[in-house]
């Protein structure tokens, strides 16, 4: 129960790793909201829930909804102490390149991948008070270099996840970031066809994809206290795909 009596928010969790981030918090004591975008999805993971669970509609890409879930989130639970800033364009990306890209699709792309995470970042700091933790989810594109404007927008989160570590360290906040390989969800079976599996399993150290629940661990390690002097790190939680030395 490390996260009893705190208040949680994590963006994007109606489903796949952002839901799993969200019943872990609320199993160890948490008060979470559940800052989705379907009202439908987002709904059901709160119902299911029950008590201290509470979802608020959240567009990440417009700083006035963020910042109403901000209000919100304070409103029912006087505070806020975590977030988790998980909410993405993936499972119904675009396939496209940096050169042939659409530049409104682009916009609104980076809008939710990169400043989703700004938005809620600057809409819950004041309420964090003197101290609070925050873990962006970052991917193991951003070091790749072949991802397109999806590794663009995860590149930019890593760095956007240290410069504000070092704005918000004299507020006591902590800001981290954790990137994971090729998880098993929906989002990434729409991603990736079925004969592309294999041959990415086999580039793993760890071969087989990871699951929702191997980046549990590692988000909830870097919000709570036991990393109370950690900021500013990326954690590659990817079964080895990515080495760096």
């Amino acid at each position: 129960m490390r996260f009893e009596n705190k208040t949680a928010v994590v963006t994007g969790s109606g489903g796949g790793i952002g839901e799993a981030y969200a019943r872990a918090l609320h199993a160890e004591g948490a008060n979470v909201v559940i800052a989705e975008l379907d009202e439908a999805r987002g709904q059901q993971v709160a119902d299911s829930l029950g008590e201290r669970a509470l979802f608020v509609g959240t567009d990440v890409g417009d700083p006035s909804s963020t910042d109403a879930m901000a209000s919100a989130t304070t409103d029912a639970f006087g505070g806020i102490d975590y977030l988790v800033n998980n909410a993405a364009i993936f499972g119904n990306m675009e396939l496209a390149g940096l050169t042939n890209v659409d530049y409104d699709y682009l916009d609104r792309f980076m809008k939710v991948n990169l400043m989703g995470a700004l938005h809620c970042t600057r809409s819950v700091m004041n309420e964090m008070g003197d101290g609070g933790a925050i873990v962006n989810q970052s991917s193991t594109a951003s070091w790749m270099g072949i991802s397109g404007f999806y590794g663009l927008a995860k590149a930019s989160l890593n760095f956007l996840t240290v410069s504000l570590a070092h704005e918000l360290a004299h507020r006591n906040i902590r800001v981290n970031a954790i990137a994971p390989g090729p998880t098993d969800t929906d989002a990434l079976n729409n991603q990736v066809p079925e004969e592309f599996k294999a041959p990415l399993v086999q580039s793993l150290a760890i071969k087989r994809l990871g699951t929702p629940d191997d980046h549990v661990g590692p988000v909830l390690f870097l919000l709570s206290d036991e990393a109370k002097w950690i900021t500013g790190h990326v954690l590659a939680v990817d079964g080895g795909q990515i080495t760096r030395i």
